[in-house]
């Protein structure tokens, strides 16, 4: 009796440990598990292999991984060439920026950092230097390979055409992340005497804290006193974020709460009226989709990501990210019932689109059956 040999599929993460891209990881593991076991050995080379509690599904682990960009590399660049000649896959997925040296039927690469894109300032080149420094060795990175992969996968339009312009590629698939609330949440009622805003997000020069700050800073000289913004940083973690907390630390209506886990960041979703978000850069704005995901009311960046992420949603309203004046009058409406919000309209991007991983996993699938 002919058996037909099931095909390979690997999953390459032996970066991701925690936060948000283990859980793009998982979710992927998991998608592929349920759509291609049946004919497909799936392999996963991760950093723990505890980290993926996952059947069915073949688990490597390289736990020196991230003990310096050296040994990162090596695996890439060398170890994983042979990897690749003794499992021979037919389509190899490398979920984490760097094309590895590798042979196989099909290989894509996601790439997910969206700094090597952003032009910094003098001011914040002298408040996060090591920032530049990273932009330039990210930007590299990208470089090396890259054209050895049959797909390059990105979370939205603007990044394809930055891709396209920066390596000269017309490979590149838009794949929207799928983004799961870690519980239903009812949100809680506006009150007058205590409206919460906030703004969740590292202290990163590009996430513009200092905008939000400014127009809280803006209302209080007016009197306008009966809120908070909560800002997810306390001052300890860089000279950025040190120097937000000296000038506008003594603004009693901005609280710096720190780095919060999932479970507290939920939390305080619950417990805010408005989520802000005026970053100047990102791939998607999770807190964009969290805060959507609970119909919370949304300030935004007047840019393409902001867009593209914010998707279908009336409760909303864009504003230019460099406008103090309008981050502040924007604030004030909705604290007062007074706001106007104009809402978005969803723009597909062109193909190839994968709005999820199923479509995705068969974009990269269906060629090898």
């Amino acid at each position: 009796m002919n058996t037909k040999l099931k095909q390979k599929l690997v999953i390459s993460a032996i970066n991701i440990t925690e936060a948000g891209p283990l859980s793009v990881l998982i979710d992927c593991v998991k998608e592929a598990n349920r759509l291609l076991s049946h004919n497909w050995d799936i392999i996963v080379l991760v950093n723990n292999a505890s980290l993926v509690d996952v059947n069915n599904v073949t688990k490597l682990a390289f736990p020196l991984a991230k003990k310096s960009w050296l040994l990162r590399l090596y695996y890439e660049w060398w170890h994983f060439r042979k990897l690749s000649k003794i499992i021979k896959p037919d389509v190899w997925l490398s979920l984490h920026d760097i094309t590895p040296w590798v042979e196989a039927g099909c290989q894509a690469v996601y790439c997910h950092n969206a700094a090597p894109f952003y032009r910094l300032s003098l001011r914040e080149i002298l408040l996060q230097p090591k920032l530049l420094l990273f932009n330039l060795f990210y930007r590299h990175l990208y470089s090396v390979g890259i054209h050895r992969n049959n797909y390059v996968i990105v979370q939205q339009r603007w990044l394809r055409q930055e891709f396209k312009r920066l390596f000269s590629l017309n490979n590149i698939i838009v794949a929207h992340p799928v983004i799961s609330v870690i519980q239903a949440i009812t949100p809680k009622k506006q009150t007058a005497a205590h409206f919460v805003f906030l703004y969740p997000a590292l202290p990163r020069v590009f996430k513009n804290i200092e905008r939000i700050c400014e127009a809280t800073k803006q209302l209080y000289q007016q009197g306008v006193t009966e809120f908070e913004l909560r800002l997810t940083i306390n001052g300890t973690e860089n000279r950025y974020a040190a120097q937000l907390v000296k000038q506008y630390g003594s603004i009693t209506n901005i609280h710096f709460i720190g780095r919060q886990n999932r479970q507290e960041m939920m939390a305080h979703y619950e417990q805010s009226d408005c989520v802000l978000f005026p970053s100047l850069l990102e791939t998607w704005g999770l807190p964009i989709s969290e805060a959507k995901a609970l119909g919370k009311p949304l300030l935004v960046a007047e840019l393409p990501y902001a867009h593209e992420t914010v998707g279908n949603y009336d409760n909303v309203n864009f504003i230019d990210p460099f406008d103090t004046l309008a981050w502040a009058d924007n604030m004030k409406q909705i604290m007062t019932g007074t706001a106007a919000l104009t809402g978005a309209v969803a723009d597909i991007p062109e193909a190839p689109f994968a709005q999820n991983w199923q479509e995705l996993l068969t974009l990269l699938t269906c060629g090898q059956n």
